[in-house]
Order: structure tokens, then C-alpha cells, then sequence
């Protein structure tokens, strides 16, 4: 990783936390700078410390890391601060929630230590993520391309350049003054602000 990133633990699971905070101590470049045991800590955690990523658990008592997660996104003082989402389960109605709040990250608990801080590095550098297997449910059972699309979800800058037949840096040029014009926060935004306008369609189960 480059740089120091700058790390808050919200999770109402000590033990979760002790992993957590054990794995991130021992890789240099990451500074664990506190811990919260629910929503409403890990907002004031945030808002004192404003690290660069918060890993914030879905489910809390007091506050759940939903709103947490809204509360972040809406201070202006915590713009800088990239949250991401972690759950015990798989895709369930709590991403699209996540991601509408702010979120820009979304990972199950059991994901490999190395994918982790490699996630961490990511969303520092004002990525957005989602998990592989998130993102497979994600495309495969949320949402579908409506018949007259023909664009991939989910692409690369590479992959979005080779499709449309311009460079990486025009590509990345795109996404980022679509941000700007949209206020989005990173990658994830557009994904929901695509989502909400139509862009894609949820897929209706019978």
C-alpha cells in the first residue's frame, strides 16, 4: 500500500474487531485509529478521528451501520472518509441500501485477509467495491440490462476503453466528469444513480 491509510472498526462482535485490528496492526502502511461497538460510537469515532476508511458492520445495536454509514456520508467535514460494509451474508436487500447511504465498499466477513487490505487500499484511493461474489449476485439476481442496452455492468477503465474503442484515460476522463456532474462520491454512486434513473432494471421474479 502507499502511504499510511488511516482505518476506524465499527462492529458490535469484539472478537470480529480484535481480527481485524490484529490483521491491519501487523501490515505496514495501515494505522488502526479506533474501534466502535456499534452505529452511533462509530459515527463519533469517525468524526473525531476522520480516517480514510471505516469498516463499518451492516447490523449494530443503538445504530445500524446503514445509518451510521448515511450520517458519515452526510457531514461535509467527513468527505474524505470512504466506509465500507460488512456483513456475515451474502447479497441481501441491505447493498443497494448501503450504497444509496454512502457506501462505497460492500464485503463479506470471510473474505481472505489479503483481499481485505487490497480492499482497504482500493476504496483509500477513492475506488468503489464490491465483493466478487457481491458483485456476481449482484448483476445476476438485481439487476438486468434492459433489451435495448448493450453495455456490460460492472466494467474496467480497461474493458470500457476496449468496448468503446478510446483510451484507458479518456475512458477514466468520462467516469470522473460523470461524477462531478452527478456529486457522486466514487464509482458505487453511479452505480445506484444508474440504477434509480432507469440506466438498468431490476429484474422482476415471477
Amino acid at each position: 500500500m502507499s502511504g499510511v491509510v488511516r482505518v476506524a472498526l465499527v462492529d458490535d462482535q469484539a472478537l470480529m474487531r480484535a481480527g481485524f485490528r490484529a490483521l491491519l496492526d501487523a501490515e505496514d502502511g495501515v494505522e488502526v485509529v479506533g474501534e466502535a461497538a456499534n452505529g452511533e460510537e462509530g459515527v463519533a469515532l469517525v468524526r473525531a478521528q476522520v480516517p480514510d476508511v471505516a469498516l463499518v458492520d451492516v447490523q449494530m445495536p443503538v445504530m445500524s451501520g446503514i445509518e451510521a454509514t448515511r450520517r458519515i456520508a452526510a457531514d461535509p467535514a467527513l468527505a474524505a472518509v470512504r466506509v465500507v460494509i460488512l456483513t456475515n451474508y451474502g447479497l441481501d436487500e441491505y447493498v443497494f441500501e448501503a450504497l444509496r447511504a454512502g457506501a462505497s465498499g460492500f464485503l463479506l466477513k470471510d473474505t481472505e485477509p489479503a483481499d481485505l487490505l487490497q480492499a482497504i487500499d482500493v476504496v483509500a484511493h477513492g475506488e468503489a467495491l464490491l465483493s466478487p461474489s457481491v458483485t456476481r449476485t449482484l448483476i445476476g439476481e438485481f439487476v438486468a440490462r434492459p433489451p435495448d442496452r448493450t453495455t456490460a455492468p460492472g466494467l474496467s477503465n480497461e474493458e470500457i476503453a476496449a468496448h468503446m474503442v478510446i483510451s484507458p484515460l479518456t475512458a477514466k476522463t468520462h467516469i470522473s466528469r460523470a461524477m462531478t456532474k452527478l456529486g457522486a462520491r466514487d464509482r458505487a454512486q453511479l452505480v445506484v444513480f444508474a440504477y434509480e434513473s432507469g440506466l438498468v432494471a431490476v429484474r422482476r421474479t415471477p
